[in-house]
């Protein structure tokens, strides 16, 4: 059975687990300094968009789309734990995060990520997402690298 993507809102028990599961994987990886995940009360704010994969009824992935309110928007907390990885799941996160990009006249979206999470980064570039300066408070972080891509009308 694959898992089904919908749109919730990020503060249930669930998703405050994987958050957790997300902010303990980064920090394994990264300095405080370069965690740039946002906490559940910035993705209960207007103009963020939560999508939860569920397999089951259970949480096994999650993502969010911050519009910026100009046609742009930022892909943040894109997470799927390690019991759930191999199954598509990010993919298919990615492009639900797409498709409702497409149809709320959203033309690009932007994102960051690690280098060391180099089964993001072929995820992200298999999906059509190109390498860009950094940009935002991302801007001298060493620990991060920046995607973009342009969304294709429906």
């Amino acid at each position: 059975m694959s898992a089904t993507i919908g749109v919730e809102p990020p503060r249930q028990p669930e998703l405050l687990e994987l958050m957790r599961q997300g902010d303990e994987f980064t920090l394994s990886l990264y300095p405080p300094e370069s965690s740039h995940l946002l906490g559940v009360e910035e993705l209960e704010r207007h103009g963020v968009t939560v999508f939860v994969a569920r397999d089951r009824d259970e949480a096994v992935g999650m993502a969010a789309l911050v519009e910026r309110g100009d046609g742009t928007a930022e892909l943040k907390r894109m997470f799927v734990p390690p019991a759930a990885r191999g199954r598509g799941i990010a993919a298919d996160l990615l492009r639900s995060v797409e498709d409702y990009a497409a149809s709320h006249a959203i033309h690009l979206i932007q994102l960051e990520t690690g280098p060391l999470q180099e089964s993001a980064i072929r995820l992200y570039e298999r999906s059509g997402f190109l390498l860009i300066p950094n940009f935002g408070k991302y801007v001298g972080d060493d620990n991060s690298v920046c995607y973009e891509k342009a969304v294709p009308r429906p």
